[in-house]
């Protein structure tokens, strides 16, 4: 039978509770209404991986196909959020693009495993929005460093749920109440035990650690005063909103925002009117946007 926890701040200090019903229950009998409560992020991993492309409908959305196996990025735990908190936007960015998934969290370190035995290692589920920033995606398309691992883009909760069948669930994701993303586990590629034990051939997985599995198609832009909701059938309901950050990316060093075909074709999916007429254009290097301080050794 699944439990649920969750981590929130209970008198200031932050609390493993597990829910019951429509409260949350502290070890020392505490009790708090979901609603009330302030969330912190479910677990505090050592490292979040994340599959690149997994769900058909996306694949479709693209019009590409799939490599023979998942690639994976990086976001920095540093980008971790939680349940109800704002997703922050740069004041001279624009395509902050939702991506709503499904979590997996490990339950004990895992190191070249077979797949037949993935399941034990996964401690539970919750639900993830694996925002990005594509406005970076000019010079980050491989890393998607900048673009997926900024500060508050990688938002998981409301809580962690054990002995999660993962088949079949229905995930949708919501934009001030309107449907927007309407998919299914079921069009995964590569399941959930698939991801762990493909990465744990190289990678020593960790307790706690998270991986993001795949978001479906129709992935767009949101904006500050926007409220995003990623519902996955038995892990819950996550929602955050957005706000403009208090201060621009700064000008004087770093890659610079841009309007490409990179970042166009990515941020707006199948809606890029040029989508199926021909394939996105690589933007040469010295068409970019040049920062204050340039290059040391620039010619």
């Amino acid at each position: 039978m699944s439990a649920e926890t969750r981590r929130i701040l209970f008198d200031g200090v932050a609390t493993h509770v597990e829910r019951h019903g429509d409260e949350l229950v502290a070890a020392d009998g505490r009790r708090i209404h979901v609603d009330e409560a302030v969330h912190l992020p479910p677990v505090l991993p050592s490292k979040i991986l994340c599959c690149h492309l997994n769900h058909i409908s996306r694949v479709r959305e693209f019009g590409t196909t799939l490599p023979p196996a998942p690639t994976y990025f990086h976001k920095p735990i540093s980008s971790l959020n939680a349940h109800g908190a704002a997703i922050v936007r740069p004041s001279n960015c624009k395509w902050l693009n939702f991506e709503g998934e499904v979590a997996i969290v490990i339950g004990k370190t895992a190191k070249s495993i077979e797949y037949e035995e993935a399941g034990d290692y996964i401690a539970g589920y919750t639900v993830a929005n694996d925002y990005g920033l594509h406005d970076f995606r000019d010079t980050d398309s491989g890393s998607m460093l900048r673009v997926k691992g900024a500060d508050t883009l990688c938002p998981i909760g409301p809580g962690l749920v054990t002995d999660w069948d993962f088949r079949d669930k229905a995930m949708r994701t919501y934009v001030n109440g309107e449907l927007k993303q309407d998919g299914s586990t079921d069009e995964m590629a590569w399941d959930m035990h698939y991801l762990v034990a493909d990465l744990a051939r190289l990678i020593t997985l960790e307790p706690g650690d998270i991986i993001l599995s795949g978001t479906p198609a129709i992935s767009r832009a949101v904006q500050p005063g926007d409220v995003v909701s990623v519902e996955v059938e038995g892990l819950g309901t996550l929602t955050n909103h957005i706000v403009e950050g208090p201060t621009p990316v700064s000008t004087r060093f770093g890659a610079q925002p841009t309007e490409t075909d990179e970042v166009l074709s990515t941020a707006m999916g199948g809606d890029w009117p040029d989508r199926g007429k021909r394939i996105p254009g690589s933007t040469p290097r010295d068409q970019l946007p040049m920062p204050e301080i340039r290059p040391r050794w620039e010619k």
